[in-house]
């Protein structure tokens, strides 16, 4: 894939779906978001409505149950970078990937079948409605499904991790109604922000202390909004409440690393489009930096913000 969008933005959409089938999708997207299925039913904010074209919009929704606990969104923000949603004039990329999923067509045909209804007898990754339902079989296969490596799944189409994190940064835009943090999360992630530069200090709870180490952060951020979190990160990670894994992460959420979940080291906060925020190590300063929700060591996510009346 060559993200074409990302190297030329211009032209109409190149090609038109049929009026009854569009009709169709719209359907099919109204229902899937009665769905409680993984991701799929997140509704699209009004960037997406705005950003999104409708029919491109049903069919990445559509789509998406085709690989459990992969939300639309994903799928959205790969054409969004790919071809800007089929608005890119050629869609043809110098690599030789083609259509509005820009597939090199020896890939797509490993991905093709079945036949999505809708879609073209033989498939061609020209067709939007093969394209879209291909990428999500590519991404299901790579590690997307059930949220089980979706950094993995994403890095897979696009061997680049810029181009992973752009992807998860457009995806929660699309998913901001959702997704964006409010009240207790939102404060806490903003302290977290704060901190930004601050160095590490080994026990350290902030400014007193010269510093924050990285559960020292977390319980101080949460504090600032008024929830009080135990202090070492094993204990943060066990009072929960827990994430399910395959749910997608909130800005807020609390990221925990280490060799098992009864030998965590580590923790950051969530900050949304792949990052997190967290103070590292001696010798360096808290940062913002790719929130390795895929790492071998990413034990879980706790949230925080959903405990009921905090004691401030």
């Amino acid at each position: 894939m060559s993200s074409l969008f990302a190297k030329a933005v211009g032209g109409i959409g190149c090609t038109i779906l049929a009026l009854p089938l569009l009709a169709v999708f719209i359907v099919a997207a109204l229902l899937g978001g009665l769905s409680s299925a993984g991701g799929t039913a997140a509704p699209p904010s009004r960037y997406a409505r705005t950003d999104i074209p409708a029919r491109m919009l049903a069919l990445y929704q559509r789509a998406a149950p085709q690989c459990p606990g992969l939300s639309w969104t994903v799928l959205a923000a790969i054409g969004k970078v790919e071809t800007n949603h089929a608005r890119h004039p050629t869609m043809v990329s110098s690599a030789g990937a083609v259509g509005p999923m820009q597939f090199l067509p020896s890939t797509f045909k490993a991905y093709a079948y079945p036949v999505p209804p809708g879609g073209k007898k033989p498939p061609t990754p020209w067709d939007p409605v093969d394209a879209v339902y291909a990428a999500a079989r590519l991404l299901c296969a790579n590690g997307a499904k059930n949220g089980r490596n979706l950094r993995r799944a994403i890095w897979h189409y696009n061997h680049d991790d810029a181009y992973v994190n752009q992807v998860l940064r457009i995806s929660d835009g699309y998913a901001a109604a959702t997704h964006a943090p409010a009240g207790a999360a939102a404060e806490a992630v903003s302290f977290a922000r704060a901190q930004l530069g601050t160095a590490y200090v080994w026990g350290g709870n902030g400014p007193a202390d010269g510093g924050f180490d990285c559960s020292g952060l977390t319980q101080a951020a949460y504090r600032a909004a008024g929830i009080r979190i135990p202090r070492v990160a094993q204990a943060q990670y066990d009072a929960g409440p827990h994430v399910s894994r395959g749910t997608q992460l909130a800005p807020g959420d609390l990221l925990f690393f280490g060799t098992g979940p009864r030998s965590i080291t580590h923790v950051s906060i969530y900050t949304g489009g792949g990052q997190a925020i967290d103070a590292p190590r001696p010798g360096t300063v808290v940062r913002e930096s790719p929130a390795r929700a895929d790492s071998p060591s990413f034990q879980g996510a706790t949230r925080p913000s959903m405990r009921a009346g905090g004691a401030r």
